[in-house]
């Protein structure tokens, strides 16, 4: 049969709906594909669908991607799959958008970063506190300050760590999706709402430090770091604002399969601890030590959230937000911990480029001092429980 030429590149749409009579809630939620054009029984193109475009949305951010208000008033639509399990089709879809989502946060703060660096080395600001500089002397890029250098090296470790966890949970998808391997499935289930949600987060924070290091210059639309900030900004929120990403972690995740999935995380990264392999004491105390005291506050959290999850659940719930930064910072506290590792080795083998190495250990090294001591901050809150959370009535806040 030839070939049907597609009118424009939106030549169907997959919309969830609800069959008239069917159950109440998400139960009655089926898939339908419905077409720009309807087919006929030849395979031709046949009159026009009822669809249409009421409104396009005007946004804070991603102006290059429009979003628009669609009609489907008696268009016709075929179901898509069996009735009814239309939400689970759409979460097929999701759990894979989720990870791409994390990405889109890590890229952002990325972006960001290489911008905010060159302006850094480029734009001449005050004098060196300390050096061969003296106070009267010369000019010195922003750069040299040490505010500088702290917000360049939250976003630098941030970055390559995040892109770590990206890379770590593209090869558990591959693995669950190519070998059918349950575990992988698993764990990068228990992962997803992390990646998407602490990536995100962390990412749109990581956007500001970026736009805060230009001063005044970062507020003016002529630099573009504006731009970054309002962009990151939405992936926080499309495919489930990461405090449902928090919810389903903490209501779901976490307990899935009796606790299986967190048991293995958990294991994963004790055994890791335990047989680094690295005779070198500095990388002990630079990553090893940091990363298992990160790792008893995520347990600590994890006993405490599963042991209030029945009996008083508004403290388990009270507590899922601060829990998916814990969990995203031991995430990224293990990435740095392995790459440390793998540069210690390449060092010790006599690897060439001792620079990059270096870099990599020193970026490491700042993760961990600077960032990954926050689990301490995050067991404190969850711990307190949805007392102070609750405490008012809604009409008085």
């Amino acid at each position: 049969m030839a070939a049907i030429p597609l009118p424009g590149k939106r030549f169907f749409h997959l919309v969830l709906a609800k069959i008239v009579g069917g159950p109440r809630g998400i139960k009655g939620v089926s898939l339908f594909i419905v077409p720009k054009f309807i087919v006929n029984a030849d395979g031709s193109l046949g009159p026009r669908n009822r669809v249409s475009v009421s409104k396009i949305e005007q946004k804070m951010g991603i102006h290059g991607n429009a979003t628009c208000v669609m009609n489907y008033d008696a268009a016709t639509g075929f179901l898509l799959g069996a009735a009814g399990k239309g939400m689970r089709a759409m979460f097929t879809m999701m759990n894979e958008a989720r990870l791409s989502v994390g990405a889109q946060g890590m890229a952002q703060a990325d972006a960001a970063y290489q911008n905010a660096l060159e302006y850094a080395k480029t734009r001449l600001q005050g004098r060196a506190v300390t050096g061969a500089h003296p106070p009267d002397g010369p000019v010195v890029p922003l750069i040299v300050h040490p505010d500088i250098r702290r917000s360049l090296m939250d976003q630098k470790s941030f970055v390559e760590g995040a892109r770590a966890l990206i890379l770590w949970g593209a090869q558990l998808l591959d693995r669950a999706q190519r070998r059918q391997d349950k575990d992988a499935e698993g764990l990068i289930s228990l992962l997803t709402p992390v990646i998407k949600g602490f990536l995100t987060d962390v990412g749109y924070d990581m956007t500001i430090k970026a736009q805060q290091v230009y001063g005044g210059h970062g507020y003016i639309e002529e630099w573009g770091m504006s731009q970054y900030t309002r962009d990151a900004r939405v992936a926080m929120i499309y495919e489930g604002a990461n405090g449902v990403q928090a919810l389903d972690l903490v209501g779901r995740k976490l307990a899935q399969d009796g606790g299986k999935h967190m048991m293995a995380f958990l294991e994963l990264v004790t055994s890791f601890c335990k047989a680094h392999g690295v005779q070198d004491k500095a990388y002990d105390k630079d990553f090893f030590e940091p990363l298992s005291k990160a790792l008893r506050d995520l347990q600590a959290a994890g006993m405490y959230l599963m042991q209030h999850g029945v009996k008083t659940p508004n403290n388990a719930l009270a507590g899922s937000y601060d829990f998916m930064h814990m969990f995203g910072h031991v995430c990224l506290g293990l990435m740095w911990a392995m790459t440390g590792k793998a540069a210690n080795a390449a060092l010790a083998a006599g690897a060439t480029d001792v620079a990059f190495y270096e870099t990599k250990l020193a970026t490491g090294r700042h993760y961990m001092a600077r960032q990954l001591p926050a689990t301490a901050l995050y067991l404190s809150r969850i711990e307190t429980g949805a007392d102070t959370v609750m405490a008012l009535e809604a009409a008085n806040f």
